[in-house]
């Protein structure tokens, strides 16, 4: 069991918790995620790590309602538990790896939008915290599904806050501020990284490729059991099949096909979409969700 040690709902119908979970926060890493369980027989839930405190042993996550899973989650106080909080999964992000020297000499663009703030908060972070400054651009639809925004201001090196209707920061897609910093204020940068819904990081990845800067995406697509096995975060990167929850999920944003990662989410979501995409992807479909039959 493990339990949640501090909740807080940061804007409508999306929440924080503070998980007490030390073998997951004592190997975790900016860019991984963990699949969370409230009850034994419960929808398992993916959710990117948004913090972690080695020290305490907790874990931070952050989680919007999209179904009746997430809604009992949000009723969930502190002093509650998990059945499950399994992780750290997937792999961390590649600058963890890289030489710092050599990363202080990049100029860094995280691009968040809505949610996707979550799991850009510890790379900025991270990176802060061994001396590496980078922008952040945080989009969302309105000024009351901003989130994070003391917590960011606090690491990034410039903090940009855009709204698609214009009631805070400035008016317009994060699209438009990333052309923007670069062809008006004359911005130049070695790496974006762009986190958040699907078509928007499609769209990022697309103005960046015109802008010329190298562009990492992380994806976020149905997930079942996290180690690849049942086929539902398959993606095609640069022509090849990777599974979002082994093989990311970060990747290349200028080498995903975004229109078929959206349009197989959609199938998979229904029985006869998992049939369907069981047919048609053969061995490469992978099984062992208990939703497929492909354990059977």
């Amino acid at each position: 069991m493990y339990q949640i040690t501090k909740t807080e709902e940061l804007a409508t119908n999306i929440y924080y918790m503070e998980v007490k979970a030390k073998r997951v926060a004592k190997s975790c890493e900016p860019g991984q995620f963990v699949i969370v369980r409230t009850s034994k027989d419960g929808e398992r839930i993916p959710l990117t790590i948004c913090d972690y405190d080695r020290e305490n042993g907790t874990v931070s996550i952050v989680f919007q309602i999209v179904g009746g899973a997430t809604q009992f989650m949000s009723t969930l106080k502190e002093g509650d538990h998990f059945v499950d909080f399994v992780g750290p999964l997937g792999c961390a992000s590649e600058f963890v790896h890289e030489d710092i020297e050599e990363l202080k000499k990049k100029k860094i663009l995280f691009v968040a939008g809505g949610v996707g703030t979550a799991p850009v908060y510890p790379q900025v972070k991270w990176l802060k915290q061994h001396g590496v400054e980078a922008d952040v651009i945080v989009g969302a639809k309105t000024k009351d599904l901003v989130i994070l925004e003391d917590k960011m201001k606090a690491i990034a090196g410039n903090l940009y806050v855009t709204t698609d209707d214009g009631s805070y920061g400035r008016h317009g897609l994060v699209t438009q501020v990333i052309k923007d910093l670069v062809e008006k204020e004359g911005k130049k940068y070695d790496l974006c990284v762009a986190i958040g819904p699907m078509i928007m990081m499609k769209f990022a990845a697309m103005t960046t490729k015109e802008l010329q800067i190298p562009t990492i995406v992380s994806l976020n697509p149905i997930m079942v059991d996290g180690t690849g096995m049942c086929g539902a975060c398959r993606v095609t990167v640069g022509n090849e099949v990777k599974f979002a929850c082994v093989d990311g999920p970060e990747f290349d944003g200028h080498l995903v096909d975004f229109d078929q990662a959206m349009k197989r989410q959609q199938i998979y979501k229904t029985i006869e979409g998992r049939e369907m995409l069981k047919v048609q992807e053969g061995d490469k479909h992978h099984g062992g969700c208990g939703q497929c039959g492909g354990d059977e």
